[in-house]
């Protein structure tokens, strides 16, 4: 009897320390998801495109106004954005994050629902968008791997 208890005792505990380790090991995903989605939003403001395109993973993919962009490599990524243009044709001044949340984790994918808001320099907001970013963790690095806008 007091040899079942004790089986029961030491089973309980093993299935709570698994959990333990199964939920950290997807918070630890979470926060390093967060962690890009900061430095890609930094990088961005910044009008920096080396440094934004160094959150992403390559090939990278974009979602949005109806095609499928693709960056093929950091390089491609640089090439390919203009800030210049942008704020010519949005007039926009900077970015901000809304509401993030994480809709899908594993330890090395997350799946993050954001909204996010453009807005002037004089900080009238100029337009708001859901999007759905893909952050991996590859050989290590945490990235973003894809993004699904509604934006233009």
């Amino acid at each position: 009897m007091a040899r079942r208890a004790a089986l029961r005792i030491l089973l309980v505990t093993v299935s709570l320390l698994i959990s333990v380790v199964s939920s950290r090991a997807q918070f630890a995903a979470e926060n390093a998801a967060m962690g890009v989605l900061d430095d890609f939003m930094g990088a961005f403001n910044a009008r920096d495109d080396a440094a934004m395109c160094g959150t992403f993973h390559f090939p990278h993919l974009r979602f949005a106004s109806g095609a499928v962009r693709t960056y093929e490599s950091h390089a491609d990524c640089v090439a390919q954005f203009d800030f210049a243009r942008f704020v010519e044709r949005t007039g926009w001044a900077r970015s901000d994050w809304d509401r993030r949340a994480v809709v899908q984790a594993s330890p090395d994918k997350v799946h993050v629902a954001v909204i996010f808001s453009r807005y002037a320099a004089d900080d009238q907001r100029l337009s708001q968008f859901d999007s759905l970013y893909i952050i991996t963790r590859v050989e290590g690095r945490w990235a973003i791997r894809s993004r699904s806008s509604f934006a233009p």
